[in-house]
């Protein structure tokens, strides 16, 4: 592999709020498609391949690992390596645990960390601005990328810099969130960039600023990578080492104290979709300001963001100013464009009552597709289920539920009991309570159905796995 050869770590381990209801635990926004087809995850990935470009390693959550292979798959990119984390720690375990895994292969290995989650609409600028920190990155500095700001903003961090040294710059200091008279101070000054959280090294540059810095996140997360476990294509980092490690971010454990740093000014268009106000500025907006997504109708409205997230839910605005409304299934956001960093308010008074809106998405992504509920009464649930081509759900039985199955579109091979069979379109099939059986998808298009199930409790954890071909529990 050529000495220059930039090896990507998308971190996409976050479950951000602010971008509700599209974003949520379940489904947190960089899986989520808000600009054209692609998600945002899926657009880091893109941006980051090709030549001069190594596969990517993938550093993320257990719940999330099925949707990260497959959004890799869909968009023609091969993993190098998807490390598990068994919980959120904040960046600087899992930058340190991508370092430690490159470089048991490559010691000098120059590696990329960007998050996964932000808009970059200039792909070609921004590999050009990567490439002008490769010589810093080389000599032993910690080299990070500042978006030039178009304004002043008190919802990101600055860097400021000193002296050119090169094509790079001498950075002198992380600043936090300044109030709006300091931001629009630095702005002026033209000696400010955003934090973007973009960091380029040499694998053996940031290991050893870990192991000045920051050896209580050095010392577990090398165990934790030690005693790390292969699971189908994952690299399960050890829980129990993994405990040990501080939840502090790369920004407090490395870089404000480390004295070896650079900094390259970006000059594109960039954004972290922080918010809805984020996405409105992002979009495709007409005259009036006003950006539409989907089954969405603006009359007479102005500088405001109409977004249907099903073809089916017809959203208009009439006469409106200033606002965000975002239109789901089982959920509706209206706010003041203004107010779309208190959309995590909305979050929380959702969790204290208990509402499944707040953490579940629609639509639940399994390895083998997804499902989602139709209806739900008691003692009763209609759920539409597609399982990919190659999909199997597990071999398993319910204590509480019997279920009929009802094919819509495409072949199914059950199993109930010792006797397989075929389900064609317009076909049912009956799983009696208690029966263990099995669901595939050996054909090569989408499988459809229609799942009604009755009992006494139909809850997701009435299941006894016996086999699964994904390895869960």
């Amino acid at each position: 592999m050529a000495q220059d050869t930039i090896h990507p770590v998308l971190l996409c381990g976050g479950s951000g709020t602010r971008l509700w209801p599209l974003s949520r635990k379940s489904y947190p926004k960089q899986f989520a498609a808000f600009l054209g087809d692609d998600s945002l995850f899926q657009a880091s990935a893109r941006r980051l391949s090709g030549p001069g470009f190594a596969a990517p390693v993938v550093v993320s959550g257990s719940d999330y690992r099925f949707i990260v292979t497959e959004q890799l798959q869909t968009a023609g990119i091969d993993p190098g390596a998807i490390l598990i984390e068994p919980e959120g720690r904040n960046t600087a375990p899992a930058v340190l645990a991508a370092a430690l895994y490159l470089a048991a292969r490559d010691p000098e290995a120059l590696m990329l960390v960007a998050p996964s989650d932000h808009v970059v609409p200039d792909a070609a600028l921004f590999q050009a601005t990567l490439a002008k920190g490769i010589a810093p990155a080389r000599s032993g500095k910690i080299v990070t990328f500042g978006i030039a700001p178009d304004r002043p903003e008190t919802g990101y961090g600055y860097l400021e810099l000193g002296e050119p040294e090169g094509e790079a710059h001498h950075l002198i200091r992380f600043v936090e969130k300044p109030d709006a008279d300091t931001a629009r101070a630095m702005v002026a000054s033209e000696r400010f960039l955003w934090n973007a959280g973009i960091f380029l090294f040499a694998t053996r540059t940031v290991i050893e600023a870990f192991k000045t810095h920051a050896s209580d996140v050095f010392d577990a997360v090398s165990r934790a990578l030690s005693a790390a476990e292969a699971d189908l294509g994952f690299l399960r980092l050890d829980p129990a080492a993994w405990a040990h490690a501080p939840s502090i971010s790369i920004d407090y454990a490395i870089m404000e104290k480390a004295d070896n740093l650079a900094a390259v000014p970006y000059r594109g268009d960039w954004s972290d979709l922080g918010g809805w106000d984020a996405v409105w500025r992002a979009g495709a907006a007409d005259s009036s300001g006003v950006v539409t997504n989907g089954a969405a109708t603006a009359i007479d409205c102005t500088d405001t963001l109409l977004r249907s997230e099903d073809p089916d839910l017809v959203l208009v605005g009439i006469g409106l100013r200033d606002i965000v409304a975002v239109a789901m299934p089982d959920a509706v956001l209206i706010a003041d464009r203004s107010r779309g960093q208190d959309v995590k308010l909305a979050v929380d008074a959702l969790k204290k009552a208990k509402a499944r809106q707040a953490e579940t998405f629609p639509r639940d992504y399994r390895p083998w597709g997804w499902f989602q509920s139709l209806a739900l009464a008691d003692r009763f649930q209609v759920k539409r289920i597609v399982v990919k081509p190659g999909g199997s759900l597990s071999l398993q039985s319910h204590r509480h539920r019997s279920e009929h199955w009802i094919v819509v579109k495409g072949t199914a091979t059950v199993t109930i009991g010792d006797e397989r069979q075929l389900v064609t379109e317009n076909q049912s099939v009956y799983i009696p309570l208690g029966a263990r059986h099995r669901l595939e998808n050996e054909g090569k298009l989408e499988l459809h159905m229609i799942e009604v199930q009755t009992g006494a409790y139909l809850g997701e954890d009435d299941i006894i796995r016996f086999e699964d071909i994904y390895a869960r529990k």
